[in-house]
């Protein structure tokens, strides 16, 4: 079977089981910040089985994108080496949730291996859990595995768990003996051993518990049931190969890196991991990059750095030079774009991204490369026989310098690598890594969850409305339940109903009022919490109370003046697209009342004719006053509509979606205009990097961008005033002109007052021991200045020693000069160290001339006058 067939069955055979189909989340679990990737198929069900969140369906099948890269899951370093470990990976897996557990699992597992794939019975084993005697019981009960192929093993290999915390349970692997050719050949060779003759094909999680910060299990609402099968694993059993590289999941990749290098895969064993690498790598980097990924230095984007940089490195293991991996990448999207479309949407951007990111490589290797030769050569001359770890650390983190390159290279140069020193760094970097993604996005206090179940999600009526009658549910003060609060207090209320828009997609939270018969309050910010918005309030007047019911008021001016941003970013959006190229993805955003800011993926800064274009189009959608559509639609409708979605967004299965007919159409929940008029005005403000390959736009709109133009045309009036003219800027372009003119005239007066200044000077000339030397002092001269005055001194000399020092602005500058013909007997630059040990000043330069400067003035006229007696005691000693 070829690997869509594999995927096919599997997911129509429980279909007919019935279960229900659903897509691929994102790599990227922007909701789940104990994440760094997606990383199994229970990922997007997790809330299910805290019973957080509730299905249509009770059994679900998924085809799930998978990474482990960084973070606890990662196989990274072992990718190439081995026949099975992989950065990226598609996992098969059906799940229950609370429907059915342990037997129906064990048997639909049994009956697709054996009936539908054809696996040998007799070849099949099972591990279960050591103490999960029900399991022991089931699998000979149901399957034709007998108890002495049913192995118990540890929590180590069958207690499974997504991350430090979240669903856990005992599991049961399925096991498939590949023949003693295949193993180790040891005797005690047996299931459990790291060779491949037992190898696990698929795990089926028996979820039970829920694992918390402490390490302290909990049951779950309802026991339920989650399974992996690797696809890359099943395909290679089923096509009876041995290594998942030879599978026609990598095989085309690997051809196309043939053709490429002119390298026979199969030649020699470290050609082979190359190109493993390499195949492997690049199917990690293409979906990362089409989800929107960036590289970058810190969390995520670090570690697709990383992954981009270790391919990029066995390619020029195999001798290919520069950026070649954004040339490879069209193997991925004819393998795998059908089943993943975004591979076909994203493949123009996602290759220049690669493209500027290998070229950045090249770069950093040649700079890493300079610094590690100059390592070396310290190394060499102290006869030290070991490249420090620090230094390699600081190599790999600042310019991702490999460390098998620098061991290759410390092995040419008979050298030894502190690869201790070197993982030490490493481990405290991968701390600080866990640190940043883990800390990318809050986990969700506790509290939270507690008042959710308690006084269930609040009800939104703000898109229809911006007042409503509601009831208190529950106050939070300093993190605490209470009762009540009084004047002055600052506390979280929780409504029924509200009308306030609380944070979330980038848009600011509503502000407002919360009114009672004896108090009220001001609303200063919203914020999303789970299912409950949390008002964040100062009470001015008296006092409120759990259920007592309070009239909310949202502040009309700033939830439209944030409506006009909102619409304004979505058509900037757009007009981005439309003015930049297609490859622009949004990677952030901001709407707040007083302006909005828009990041995108692109790699250069916008012109000004770009800018200019920008604003046209937006500001052409303005004055069409086109209607601002908003509707609910199925999230598969929606996407099939050619929406602009955000990867990594947790949408539901129904999505809003905001559109201006005939230009733009967002997923979006925000607050926005009726139609694109309201919005009035737009105006481009800044424009600037942020991150490598990400660019921020910032903008105004309505009565912000209003104010913002007047206050220019204010200023340009105030400037035409003082200026007496009406075309200020052809009167200021003539202003420059006639100061560059003035300018030239100026240096020309200064030249001849410092020929008239050198031939004063040449009159102190003294002769020491048949040396003409200056040494004075000319004060109120730049160090420019200063140096043209010595050029002409040192010229009409013809042979001789100059130092001139000048005071200006409390400080002395210092040039010391030396003729050609004396170089060889003086030094300027150790003449002018003389002065300013003597004046405690600094400086330095080169045989023939050097410069410096001190604050000490005092000193400075004696230090000069000793110049005269240096000069002589060099000439008597020569």
């Amino acid at each position: 079977m070829k690997s869509p067939e594999i995927r096919d069955a599997f997911l129509d055979f429980f279909k007919s089981k019935g279960h229900e189909i659903i897509r691929s989340s994102s790599l990227i679990p922007r909701h789940d910040p104990t994440l760094l990737f997606t990383n199994a198929g229970m990922v997007q069900f997790k809330t299910v089985f805290l019973g957080e969140e509730k299905r249509q369906y009770k059994r679900a099948v998924s085809s799930q994108k998978c990474m482990r890269a960084g973070g606890k899951h990662s196989d990274l370093e072992n990718v190439g080496h081995t026949a099975r470990h992989h950065t990226f990976f598609e996992m098969l897996g059906n799940f229950s949730f609370g429907d059915y557990f342990k037997r129906e699992a064990i048997i639909f597992a049994w009956e697709l291996l054996t009936e539908q794939f054809k696996l040998p019975k007799e070849k099949l084993w099972a591990t279960i859990y050591e103490d999960d005697d029900e399991a022991a019981r089931l699998w000979p009960e149901l399957t034709a595995i007998p108890s002495e192929r049913v192995v118990r093993l540890g929590a180590k290999d069958n207690f499974w768990q997504m991350g430090d915390t979240g669903p856990c349970g005992p599991c049961s692997e399925i096991v498939i003996d590949q023949g003693e050719d295949i193993g180790c050949g040891k005797p005690d060779c047996k299931v459990g051993c790291d060779c491949d003759r037992y190898l696990e094909l698929w795990n089926l999680v028996f979820m039970q518990f829920n694992r918390d910060a402490s390490g302290n299990l909990t049951p779950l609402p309802k026991p339920s049931i989650d399974t992996g099968m690797g696809l890359e694993r099943i395909t290679a059993v089923l096509q009876g190969i041995k290594t998942n590289f030879d599978t026609d999941l990598f095989s085309p990749i690997i051809s196309s890196i043939e053709s490429l290098s002119s390298v026979s895969y199969g030649r020699s064993l470290e050609t082979d991991i190359s190109m493993r690498v390499i195949a492997d790598h690049l199917r990690a980097i293409s979906f990362l990059l089409s989800e929107g990924l960036i590289p970058s230095n810190e969390g995520r984007g670090y570690v697709l750095r990383r992954i981009i940089r270790r391919a990029s490195r066995h390619a020029r293991l195999l001798g290919l030079e520069g950026a070649v991996l954004y040339k490879l990448m069209d193997s991925i999207v004819d393998i795998m774009g059908n089943i993943y479309p975004e591979l076909i949407q994203e493949r123009e951007r996602a290759s220049k991204v690669l493209l500027f990111e290998e070229e950045r490589f090249t770069k950093t290797l040649e700079h890493g490369m300079k610094i590690l030769d100059e390592s070396i050569d310290r190394l060499k001359k102290s006869s030290g026989h070991i490249i420090p770890g620090e230094e390699l650390f600081k190599l790999y983190d600042t310019f991702g310098f490999p460390l098998d390159l620098a061991r290759d290279i410390a092995m040419d140069n008979h050298l030894l690598i502190d690869e201790d020193g070197f993982n030490r760094e490493m481990e405290v970097q991968r701390e600080r890594a866990r640190a940043s993604w883990v800390g990318e996005e809050e986990a969700v206090a506790t509290i939270y969850k507690e008042l959710l179940s308690e006084i269930g999600e609040t009800i939104f009526v703000g898109y229809e409305t911006l007042e409503s009658d509601s009831i208190i549910k529950a106050i939070l003060k300093d993190g605490k339940v209470v009762t009540e609060a009084s004047k002055g207090d600052r506390v979280e209320l929780f409504l029924d109903r509200t009308p306030f828009y609380a944070e979330s997609g980038g848009q600011v939270g509503d502000t407002g009022k919360i009114q009672r018969d004896n108090g009220e309050a001001e609303v200063t910010d919203t914020k999303k919490e789970v299912g409950l918005h949390s008002h964040l309030i100062t009470i001015k007047t008296g006092r409120l109370k759990v259920w007592d019911k309070v009239k909310c008021i949202v502040d009309k001016n700033a939830r439209m003046a944030t409506a006009r941003n909102h619409t304004a970013t979505h058509l900037l959006h757009t007009a981005l697209r439309t003015v930049v190229g297609e490859h622009v993805k949004q990677a952030g955003s901001y709407v707040s009342p007083e302006r909005l800011r828009f990041d995108f993926s692109h790699f250069y800064s916008l012109e000004q004719k770009e800018i200019e274009a920008i604003e046209d189009i937006v500001n052409e959608q303005i004055l069409e006053n086109k209607a601002v559509r908003t509707e609910i639609l199925d999230i598969q409708t929606a996407l099939k509509s050619g929406v602009i979605a955000l990867f990594g967004e947790k949408y539901g299965e129904k999505v809003r979606v905001v559109s201006v007919p005939g230009f733009s159409s967002e997923l979006c929940g925000g607050t926005h205009c009726s139609s694109t008029g309201d919005i009035g005005i737009f105006t481009l403000i800044s424009e600037g990097s942020v991150a490598s390959g990400i660019r921020r736009v910032e903008a105004l709109a309505g009565k912000a961008a209003y104010d913002y133009l007047k206050q220019k045309r204010d200023e340009l009036k105030r400037i035409s005033e003082v200026l007496k003219t009406d075309k200020p800027f052809e009167r200021v372009e003539k202003i420059f002109v006639d100061i560059k003119e003035k300018d030239k005239e100026i240096e020309a007066l200064k030249g001849k007052v410092s020929s008239h200044s050198s031939s004063a000077l040449l009159e102190m000339v003294r002769d020491v021991n048949g040396v003409k030397v200056l040494s004075c002092r000319v004060d109120n001269l730049d160090m420019k200045d200063l140096r043209v005055l010595a050029d002409n001194v040192r010229d009409r000399l013809g042979s001789g020693v100059i130092i001139i020092a000048s005071v200006k602005d409390g400080q002395a500058a210092m040039v010391s000069m030396v003729t050609r013909d004396l170089i060889k007997k003086f030094n300027a630059g150790e003449i002018l160290k003389h002065v300013s040990e003597l004046t405690g000043g600094r400086g330095g330069g080169k045989a023939e001339m050097a410069q410096g400067g001190t604050k000490d003035i005092e000193k400075l006229n004696k230090a000069l006058e000793s110049v005269y007696n240096l000069i002589n005691e060099i000439k008597s000693h020569k």
